[in-house]
């Protein structure tokens, strides 16, 4: 963003004045008393000049003085200068800019220190009573009537309008300083912020990825210990699927740590997709092959999901499946799905022993986990044992998440 010389200037010139007020009031109201005085000697062709020019001096230097209360008393500086500038305009003075310097300039700095409501009133009373001393002034007997009231309206409304721009312009200004402030104030805030939801959320599928699988190597171990003597093929089969499970661990390991090195390079290896609910026959198979028999069934016409949406169901479904492996005093559990509306309704259930022999997953950070998932594309989340007996998860989520609410891995 450039700034044009005549920008920089204007800053240099406003920022001198904040720090030396009185000096450039000082040299204004000079400059400005210097140009009244000069009018007052003014006269149009052929037309007598006043002969007291003592008191037209006199109430010139009234008015100019009263200028140094601009800052503090604008009003009272705009009504000083109009009944100075009256009285001298009544006495036959010849009305130009020159005269009316002084009370353009308390206009000018009366629009820029007041609302609008004040500016109004003092700018229409001063233009009021100027323009009907300027019409019966001795003066200007031989021009017209508009003529005599054209010019000073016009002269006094610009100091008005400039005054109203600079105030715009000032309001402008401290409010853009004023976010650029917040904004400073606010970004530490914000990225610990971000931070926080970021540990949050890869601690969320650390946790995800390692407690299903170590469950279910520890689950596939078990097994292969109790059946090494009686059973030694399905024992080596379950050695097999054990490689599988700690293979898979450490991909997802891999994948999920992978995100954090990601630099933004265009060298940089691509990660791999997020998984889904097309990976849940791998997800049963696991599970079979640590003792765990699960059903899965399907209501409803299956739809597309959003990356999100299937990452959050897959996980769910992984989650409740592990705390079934890990806690759950069966081998036997139901997936069921269903489509209904916009929503995706999934049910995890298990059927174990009665409520007071089931264990309490939920004090844990599985469950945890799993409500924050589906809170976070907007769904909801319930869990707890089953009055028949055995544990339920069941979740709700929307199809199609707002963009806001929506998890990627």
């Amino acid at each position: 963003m450039t700034t044009s010389p005549e920008r920089r200037y204007t800053d240099r010139l406003e920022e001198f004045a904040d720090r030396r007020p009185f000096l450039v009031d000082l040299a204004l109201i000079a400059v400005l008393m210097g140009s009244a005085t000069l009018g007052a000697s003014l006269t149009l062709p052929n037309a007598e000049t006043p002969g007291d020019d003592r008191t037209a001096v006199l109430l010139l230097g009234v008015s100019c003085l009263a200028l140094f209360l601009h800052r503090s008393h604008p009003r009272v500086t705009v009504v000083v200068n109009a009944v100075c500038a009256t009285i001298v305009i009544a006495q036959g003075y010849l009305l130009t800019p020159l005269l009316l310097a002084p009370v353009m300039a308390s206009l000018y700095w009366l629009a820029t220190r007041t609302e609008r409501e004040t500016i109004r009133s003092y700018g229409i009373a001063t233009m009021a009573a100027l323009t009907i001393a300027a019409a019966v002034s001795d003066s200007m007997d031989h021009l017209s009537l508009l003529l005599r009231t054209i010019g000073p309206f016009f002269w006094l409304l610009l100091p008005l309008a400039a005054g109203t721009m600079t105030r715009l312009r000032r309001a402008y200004l401290e409010a853009t300083q004023a976010r650029a402030e917040h904004a400073e104030r606010t970004r530490e805030e914000e990225a610990r912020l971000r931070v926080t939801e970021e540990r949050m959320r890869i601690a969320r599928e650390l946790h995800d990825v390692v407690a299903h699988h170590l469950a279910l190597a520890n689950a596939q171990a078990g097994t292969a210990e109790h059946l090494a003597l009686v059973n030694p093929p399905q024992t080596k089969q379950i050695l097999h699927d054990l490689t599988g499970t700690t293979s898979s661990a450490l991909r997802e390991l891999k994948a999920t740590l992978g995100l954090l090195r990601q630099t933004g390079d265009e060298s940089s290896a691509p990660p791999e997709p997020a998984p889904g609910l097309a990976r849940l026959p791998e997800l049963v198979s696991s599970c079979a092959s640590a003792g765990i028999t699960v059903t899965v069934a399907t209501e409803g016409e299956q739809q597309l999901l959003s990356p999100g949406v299937d990452l959050t169901a897959f996980r769910i479904v992984q989650e409740a499946l592990t705390n079934v492996t890990k806690h759950a005093a069966t081998q036997t559990a139901h997936v069921r799905f269903v489509y209904s509306g916009t929503r995706l309704l999934i049910t995890v259930t298990d059927e174990g022993p009665p409520t007071a022999a089931v264990p309490e997953p939920v004090k844990g950070f599985g469950v945890m986990g799993m409500r924050e998932r589906a809170h976070s594309i907007g769904g909801e989340l319930r869990a707890g044992p089953r009055p028949e007996g055995g544990f339920e998860v069941s979740t709700a989520l929307p199809l199609q998440p707002s963009v806001s609410g929506e998890e990627t891995a």
